[in-house]
């Protein structure tokens, strides 16, 4: 049931009246609300009701979806149900719904985690699992089940599956001690212990397996797994598994949640809805010992409740006595209070007076008490002294023109949106990075031939992506008929909608099934896509559906006669657009005004982000993300510990840093006196005829062996300081690699601009994400966009300007311009650097997201600026002179050949997709 505020929604009962009416007269008119079954007395009420469905705050109970509309809400919830029933183990169902019947807990989380331990490691006949076999997992189906055999008398009897006996008819009674919530887990373990079950398993054919292999260890070999295919063998539950799509707690909660209710009142059990209890065989009476059970914890919690309010109350001999004693309390509090009106008159004039020199010294403590930056940006205001030192004082103006489409604000974003979402997903899409200026340039291609391959690329992608999600076949033909049930087949373009769901027939029908391989061009994609919107789109989801497929599928009449390679005339028919002529999608999707082109994009992307694929790879993104997280932590710490030894270095290398030993220290003293001794009894000569050497040669000996080794030591250390610095160089060189690879993921998570200014402008910068990247081979800068794009403040920003004391308008007109001043989430962009560095001067750092995002410019400007002259190098060398534009229509398709957009090649398609 739909939830709003966190509660849910309750259907509307029919009044007294209407059941009435009823009754005497069962021909009276009523409103009846088809969605709901509800019926009304009046258009008012039914109208009403009908605005209040209508409202975006609504919530899916199930997933959790947000900003819904009940219809909305309650379709997702459907389909999740759906989506669950069919996954959840058709076997598991009777018994989990027997288990949770007349359980009292309060939480439904308690209630999961009593069942999921019950029953993980219970399985049922003719139940899919995989089984584990030498390392590998195969898909495999229970055939029969043999319970333990202390419960069968030592004698294994099987309970067959489903295909050779009736679940309902089995011969043993399996796992019923786990139906019995009340009993602990170990002890429904040791009456009846999972592991001693023992079941015999089918391996289904290969063909049907869904577990991915493992890679083997040995180049080039692959494993036999097509050995096991229908082989019978008998298991244990240590080599078995479920799907975790099929049986985990999140879906088992669903489950139950779906299935049970409870009522509002204390300590009421929760029973399963009677409908489902009738299906599954789940009894709904009651039984007697769980019905005293339920009347005592009710009775216990009643008197407690009885308790606490008779303590906080008092019996009533004491609240008459209370009652008394009040009265006299409220005769002496009504004399203290006259006799305090009166001081309080008499205190009034100097209460005004000591208020007034309050304020007053509290204005002048306000104007001597310094204020800590940064702080709130709109409390920054620069004074005289930081003007006449030059701070700019007014922003650069942002181009709204220069916009892909100019001031189609609707438009631009959803531009935006569908080129970040193809080139951040490009991995699991298959699709290589491209810039936005040759998506623009593609989105405004208007030749049949040659044909541009990145719009074929682009569709191709995506159309394979929506294939793995779940769809309802022709959407869009329900769609457009149930509307003109209800106001009538009008014309749009000359085309009825009968006219247009005739001609949607036979167009498309094969689009989950059509090749579109790349090697082929991706020959007939046109086609998928008319094929696609029929199965996914309706005019809910898609409010332009009717006018996108009429412009696809019918042609004026002039389209057989005008050449098939050249872009219709816009001038060719001034009156009202009127398409008459059934046609190929092939040759009209060329037709399309670029608006509608990114019209469907956008739809096709809104739609692509739930499929399995771009999950998986968020998924894979958030595990890298952490792992960059700790690798960042391992590099700053090594990278602190080379800067420690190189400041020991340096200590070692600065002669300053330590005393010297010379000939006046202490060592060089004793020397001295040895040596002045020895000279007074030069002259003697020694025992064997020689003279004694002499002591001074000895020591100069001594000082320059240990200069040599102050000096090899000095070496040495100098090469070991310039070791680190190289270590801490790449360090270096690392962290900024991290900086990359970290906003390279971040962006394939969530989009977040640089920061906002003062006034609230967020600033987007969307190069170097997902699959794009910032450095090419070689180390070349690469761009995506090339620009800095300027979006106008939210609305809840909005209202906290409006909140403020001061005319933030006034001062807006004054820094940013009239022409600069973006309304609520309006774009513009800046194309050229220096606008950007004096955008950047702009930015007062003393206001605390300003200074954020100074800093954020600061860190990023060396991949920024590059990327912005290069795209303006581009744009230069391929834009064209007037004489070059003045070709003959034959050279026409030459021409565009040489268009960098058409140029482009998809490096990552998948042969055969």
């Amino acid at each position: 049931m739909p939830t709003c505020r966190r509660k849910r929604v309750l259907l509307t009962e029919p009044s007294p009246a209407l059941l009435d009416a009823l009754r005497n007269d069962p021909n009276r008119e009523v409103f009846y609300l088809a969605e709901t079954g509800e019926i009304f007395e009046t258009y008012e009420a039914y109208a009403a009701r009908m605005s209040f469905y209508r409202l975006k705050q609504f919530q899916c109970e199930v997933t959790g979806k947000s900003g819904l509309d009940y219809f909305q809400a309650l379709e997702s919830e459907r389909q999740e149900a759906r989506t669950m029933h069919s996954r959840f183990p058709d076997q598991l169902k009777a018994a989990v719904l027997k288990a949770v019947q007349w359980q009292v807990m309060g939480r439904i989380d308690h209630l999961v985690e009593a069942v999921y331990d019950r029953f993980k490691d219970r399985y049922y006949p003719d139940e899919k699992v995989y089984v584990e076999i030498q390392g590998d997992k195969y898909l495999a189906r229970i055939i029969q089940v043999f319970p333990p055999k202390s419960e069968t008398n030592t004698k294994r009897s099987p309970v067959a599956s489903s295909s050779s006996t009736p679940l309902s008819d089995a011969p043993t009674a399996i796992h019923k001690v786990a139906e019995d919530l009340k009993i602990p887990v170990k002890d429904s373990i040791a009456m009846d212990d999972p592991a001693k079950y023992i079941y015999k398993v089918q391996i289904l054919d290969e063909e049907r397996q869904t577990v991915s292999v493992k890679a083997d260890k040995s180049k080039g070999k692959e494993t036999n797994r097509g050995q096991w295919s229908g082989h019978l063998m008998d298991v244990d539950c240590s080599k078995m598994s479920r799907d975790r799509l099929a049986f985990s707690k999140s879906i088992l909660r669903r489950f139950i949640r779906d299935c049970v209710d409870r009522d509002a009142a204390v300590a009421s059990p929760w029973t399963v809805k009677p409908a489902i209890a009738a299906r599954y065989g789940v009894n709904t009476v009651m039984p007697e010992e769980i019905r005293k059970g339920v009347e005592n914890i009710k009775k216990g919690e009643s008197d407690k409740r009885k308790k606490v309010w008779e303590e906080k109350e008092g019996p009533a001999s004491k609240r008459q006595k209370r009652a008394a004693a009040a009265a006299e309390n409220e005769k002496i509090m009504q004399a203290i209070a006259e006799q305090r009106e009166r001081e309080a008159r008499e205190k009034a004039e100097q209460a005004q007076r000591a208020k007034e020199e309050s304020e007053r010294l509290a204005a002048e403590k306000k104007k001597k008490k310094p204020i800590r930056y940064p702080t709130e940006d709109l409390d920054v205001v620069l004074g005289e002294k930081e003007k006449k030192a030059g701070v700019k004082l007014k922003r650069p103006v942002p181009s709204k023109l220069s916009m892909p489409f100019g001031l189609d604000q609707q438009t631009n974003s959803a531009f935006l949106m569908t080129w970040n979402f193809v080139v951040v997903y490009g991995q699991p899409l298959h699709i290589s990075p491209f810039t936005m200026d040759d998506f623009d340039a593609a989105l405004r291609h208007t030749l049949i031939e040659p044909p541009c391959q990145l719009l074929a690329e682009i569709h191709a992608t995506l159309i394979y992506n929506l294939r793995t999600i779940p769809f309802n076949r022709h959407s869009a033909v329900v769609s457009l008929v149930e509307r003109k049930q209800k106001h009538g087949d009008n014309e749009v373009f000359g085309v009825t909608i009968e006219q247009l769901t005739t001609a949607m027939a036979d167009v498309g029908n094969n689009w989950e099934r059509a090749p579109l391989r790349h090697s082929e061009g991706r020959e007939g994609w046109e086609e998928s896509l008319v094929g696609c919107l029929k199965d996914h789109a309706d005019l809910e989801n898609f409010p332009r559906l009717r006018e996108v497929l009429t412009r696809l599928l019918f042609a004026p009449d002039d389209t057989a006669d005008a050449p098939s390679s050249t872009a219709p005339s816009p001038s060719a028919s001034p009156g009202p657009l009127r398409l008459t002529t059934p046609t190929h999608p092939k040759q009209l999707y060329y037709r399309l005004p670029p608006k509608d082109r990114v019209d469907i994009l956008a739809f096709m992307c809104n739609l692509a982000v739930s499929s399995k694929a771009i999950h998986a790879h968020m998924e894979t993104c958030e595990e890298q993300l952490t792992a960059l997280r700790k690798e960042k932590i391992e590099v700053n710490r090594t990278k602190k510990s080379y800067l420690e030894e190189i400041a020991a270095l340096e200590g070692e290398l600065n002669p300053d840093a330590k005393p010297q030993a010379n000939g006046n220290g202490k060592a060089g003293g004793d020397e001295d006196v040895t040596m002045n001794d020895l000279s007074d009894l030069s002259d003697v000569p020694n025992s064997d005829g020689e003279d004694a050497p002499p002591k001074p040669r000895r020591s100069a000996a001594k000082e320059r062996e240990a200069a040599r080794a102050k000096a090899q030591s000095a070496r040495q250390a100098q090469a070991e300081r310039r070791r680190l610095e190289e270590e801490v160089n790449k360090l270096e060189r690392r962290l900024e690699g991290i900086e990359r690879e970290f906003r390279k993921l971040l962006g394939s998570v969530r989009v977040k601009p640089l920061g906002r200014d003062r006034f609230y402008n967020r600033v987007w910068w969307f190069d170097g994400m997902g699959a794009a990247s910032l450095i090419g081979s070689g180390g070349t800068v690469q761009y995506g966009t090339g620009r800095i794009f300027l979006q106008g403040p939210s609305e809840f920003d909005v209202e906290v300007l409006r909140r403020r004391e001061e005319d933030v308008g006034k001062r807006r007109r004054e820094e940013e311009g009239e022409e600069g001043m973006l309304d609520v989430g309006e774009w513009a962009v800046y194309n050229d650097v220096e606008e950007v560095r004096e955008f950047v001067d702009w930015l007062n750092p003393k206001g605390v997201r300003e200074l954020a995002l100074k800093n954020t410019f600061t860190k990023w400007w060396n991949h920024i600026s590059p990327g912005m002259r290069r795209r303006a190098a581009d744009l230069n060398a391929n834009a064209k002179i007037p004489e070059a534009r003045r070709s003959t229509r034959k050279h026409a398709g030459a021409d565009v050949l040489r268009e960098p957009y058409m140029q482009w090649t998809n490096r990552k398609a998948v042969n055969g997709s």
